[in-house]
């Protein structure tokens, strides 16, 4: 048997070898299109483009990334360290709790407050009628829909990614070394600052990239709050003026953003390793009392109120009233909600037969190598593209193919585009990431011995992962695929640009509907997605909270 430098594992045939490159230079191939029509285009684009589009958008994309930063940073890093270093009335409901604005996509939340925070509206209204106003021209609150409103909007569904990864650092924490520093004359703050921050440092660089790459992507809240982004300046340039060149130079310039964050997770993760990794006595919760309790409950419930408890009951009121009225939900909801769960599934099956095949070509091939680790990271390279650059770099080869697929075939049209496959395409190609982290993680579980031992009875490479290796990664696969088919149903930008014409998916329903400034009935669709969101929340909570492993739950392979 002829072994390769992992360990004890046969090389990996050429047609897998073959098909696991495709797969990712698939990912790479939207990249190197959006370069080519960026720089095919004339000259005057960018002239145009660097004299009245850039410069706002961009500085606007700046200031959006600071704020939602510094606001994740602030609250996912102070709630951590609360329900880690602290035992206070609410805390065993609060540890998971605190995850939940993780089921609520960013544009429905600003959908909810948009309504929720009107001048007219219940918010409002209730304050006028307590201070013993009568008219929003004497009392009216701060205008949502601008720079603050988005940051404050994008921080408080967003802040779960630091506190998630800085809560899995905290935990694992040795209790001696903050014994230490009490011991040398620190107190609590200073030992949390001088010893417990550091340590964290690289699990909150992580959490924090993943939280601003999230922010990049977002095209929805951007939009309803009223700020011009580089990503909203993508979407309005391509479809608003018909301008894919000038919409692929914006792109580019984004891409630039995109690889410092990748850049930020990538130094972050290189020293995630930093604390000991012996196994030592974990730091253990201080009780609290009184009144000090009491504010540490409300100071860790403040962020789900508002990220999940307030804009999910508005929902759940709208559609209750909705329901009521005996409106009823109307056929065309309904036609979205099957184009969600069709598009959904698709991308689902995609993304899970490709990760596997990446995750186990990379098993075969020696996962220490580094051509097998490039491949891992290229396979995963569509999670930090957000869904307009990819779908603007997937265009034209898209366009092409699907010329050529219709001339071969004698079909009219675009079929490919028309069927949903481009759609389909794109969105695999964003959620690759999961499939090929969870697998892989679970492969790495699996001992070589198992293989070898089918090996010696006679099985091939696709006979031992047959019998062996897919019995055993059924738990591995199905969070993957239960994550990949959350995302896909709560997609905007790429299913905006892609999207067959008259095909609707939940998300571009409700959409168009707060377009349109018709909430009830976007109501339930948001809804609808919401329960949808809340599995992976459930099945994080449970499962991997308290393991403290993150990295293929976020969908960034280590």
């Amino acid at each position: 048997m002829r072994i390769a430098r992992g360990p004890g594992l046969r090389n990996v045939g050429p047609l897998w070898s073959a098909a696991a490159i495709a797969v990712a230079l698939g990912v790479l191939a939207p990249v190197l299109s959006l370069a080519w029509l960026a720089a095919g285009a004339d000259l005057s684009h960018w002239a145009h483009l660097a004299q009245h589009v850039l410069p706002q958008a961009a500085l606007n994309t700046a200031l959006l990334l600071a704020g939602v930063g510094a606001l994740v940073l602030v609250i996912g890093t102070g709630c951590a360290w609360l329900v880690s270093s602290c035992d206070f009335p609410g805390r065993r409901v609060l540890n998971w709790a605190l995850l939940l604005p993780l089921a609520m996509p960013t544009y429905i939340v600003a959908f909810a407050y948009l309504d929720l925070l009107h001048p007219i509206g219940p918010v409002q209204s209730a304050l006028r009628w307590v201070l013993g106003y009568d008219s929003p021209r004497e009392f009216r609150l701060p205008d949502l829909r601008s720079m603050g409103g988005a940051v404050c909007v994008l921080g408080i569904v967003l802040y779960p990614y630091v506190y998630l990864t800085a809560r899995a650092m905290f935990m694992t924490q040795p209790a001696h070394l903050l014994e230490a520093a009490r011991s040398l004359g620190e107190g609590r703050w200073g030992a949390f600052r001088r010893v417990a921050l550091p340590l964290a440092r690289p699990a909150l660089a992580v959490g924090l990239s993943l939280a601003l790459l999230e922010t990049l992507n977002d095209i929805g809240a951007s939009e309803f709050l009223g700020v011009n982004t580089l990503t909203v300046a993508i979407y309005t340039t391509w479809i608003t003026r018909s301008d894919l060149a000038g919409a692929a130079q914006i792109a580019c310039a984004m891409l630039a953003v995109v690889v410092l964050l990748v850049v930020l997770e990538q130094h972050g993760r290189r020293r995630q390793r930093f604390g000991s990794a012996q196994r030592m006595r974990a730091m253990a919760p201080r009780r609290l009392h009184g009144t000090r309790a009491w504010a540490a409950t409300a100071a860790a419930s403040l962020p789900v109120l508002l990220g999940f408890v307030a804009p999910a009951a508005y929902l759940v009121a709208e559609t209750i009233k909705r329901l009521r009225l005996g409106q009823g939900i109307s056929s065309g909801l309904w036609t979205s909600l099957g184009n969600t769960v069709a598009l959904a599934l698709g991308v689902t099956t995609a993304a899970v037969l490709a990760g596997l095949l990446v995750a186990w070509a990379v098993r075969q091939g020696a996962a220490s190598t580094r051509p097998a680790r490039w491949l891992a990271r290229l396979a995963s390279l569509g999670y930090a593209l957000p869904g307009t650059v990819l779908a603007i770099g997937l265009l034209s080869p898209a366009l092409a193919l699907d010329a050529g697929v219709a001339s071969a075939l004698g079909l009219p049209g675009l079929p490919l585009m028309g069927l949903g496959v481009v759609l389909v395409v794109a969105c695999t190609i964003r959620f690759l990431a999961m499939p090929v982290g969870g697998i892989d993680a679970g492969l790495a579980r699996i001992p070589p011995a198992l293989e070898q031992a089918a090996r010696s009875l006679g099985e091939g490479t696709l006979g031992a992962l047959r019998r062996v290796h897919l019995p055993l990664l059924r738990p591995a696969i199905a969070a993957s695929a239960l994550l990949v088919f959350v995302d896909a149903m709560k997609e905007l930008p790429a299913t905006l640009l892609l999207r067959p014409a008259n095909f609707d998916t939940l998300a571009t329903w409700l959409y168009a509907e707060a377009a349109r400034g018709t909430y009830e009935e976007g109501a339930i669709a948001a809804l609808a997605i919401v329960l949808a969101g809340l599995l992976p929340v459930v099945w994080l909570a449970r499962t991997q909270l308290d393991a403290g492993s993150v990295e293929s739950t976020v969908g960034v392979p280590a």
